[in-house]
């Protein structure tokens, strides 16, 4: 005997029950909220990457002769569409904003003017991961393949957008690098040049991470806090520095997990699933047993 179909869900109901949840989600009634697209945004992260690397991404029939009539040409549409998104972000944070478009477009020729600066610092990551890895046959390897490269160029410039005081859009870019690698960097971090994460699945670096030149970490390593302070009303204080501080020519092997603001003294080598909460002076080798013998060269 065929069993009777369940009963079909009274529609109007569910309707109600999720336009009000909707409603009562944010202050903004609905006409005046206008949200960045993460659609939008990852295509515009397209758009700058072809930008930082013409001829690798986006269109790859480039001469020297047209190379900067294309550059032009190609700018000239990002900064719209740059602006329009910046623009959205603004209006997020502030609905009542009366200027958000002239703001928009000043803070997208800001961002423009970083982007020279962002490919200097792109171009030493790659060399750092080619001189790196033994596996690198190629720099334009680490340029397509890599997932760290990926991850920090996403990182960059949301770090960049985050110092113009752009709302949303950074957080959304770093978290489009982080579904699409497994690397999560906050685009608060500030890292230094010739930065190379090697594997990277599980990697985790806090908001207030300060990481210095020629630092190199591999898979599973977890920058955090250790604990962070909370308001009068129990809620996290926002901005306190509370992740640690890395300085040049650190190796952080798989696994580490590195909690606290502390600092992890210039060319020092942490080892493999360590645990550590405490700074160590420049040139410590820590392993599990904290132990100056068995760390790899």
């Amino acid at each position: 005997m065929a069993r009777p179909s369940p009963s079909s869900p009274d529609l109007h109901t569910v309707v109600e029950a999720l336009a009000e949840a909707s409603t009562a989600f944010a202050d903004m009634p609905l006409g005046q909220r206008e949200f960045p697209s993460r659609t939008a945004l990852a295509a515009l992260m397209d758009e700058l990457r072809a930008l930082l690397f013409p001829g690798y991404f986006g269109t790859s029939e480039l001469k020297a002769e047209t190379l900067r009539y294309h550059l032009g040409a190609h700018l000239d549409r990002v900064v719209s569409e740059l602006s329009d998104q910046i623009q959205r972000g603004l209006m997020a944070s502030d609905p009542c904003c009366k200027d958000c478009e002239e703001r928009a477009r000043t803070v997208a020729g800001a961002f423009l003017a970083r982007l020279p600066e962002v490919r200097r610092l792109l171009g030493t990551d790659i060399q750092a991961g080619f001189e790196g890895d033994p596996a690198a046959t190629t720099p334009e390897e680490v340029l397509f393949s890599y997932p760290g490269l990926l991850a920090i160029t996403h990182q960059r410039l949301a770090h960049e957008l985050l110092k113009l005081g752009v709302p949303l859009l950074p957080r959304m870019i770093t978290e489009q690098a982080h579904s699409l690698t497994g690397i999560d960097i906050h685009p608060g971090a500030e890292i230094g040049e010739r930065f190379f994460i090697d594997h990277g699945t599980g990697v985790v670096i806090g908001e207030t991470c300060i990481i210095g030149r020629n630092v190199r970490i591999y898979q599973g390593v977890t920058l955090g806090a250790k604990s962070f302070p909370l308001d009068a009303d129990g809620h996290p204080v926002k901005g306190v520095p509370r992740h640690p501080v890395v300085e040049d020519d650190v190796i952080i092997y798989s696994n580490a997990t590195v909690l606290g603001r502390i600092t992890l003294g210039k060319g020092s080598a942490i080892g493999g699933n360590v645990w550590l909460t405490r700074s160590v002076p420049p040139g410590s080798i820590i392993t599990q047993a904290n132990e100056k013998d068995g760390m790899p060269s």
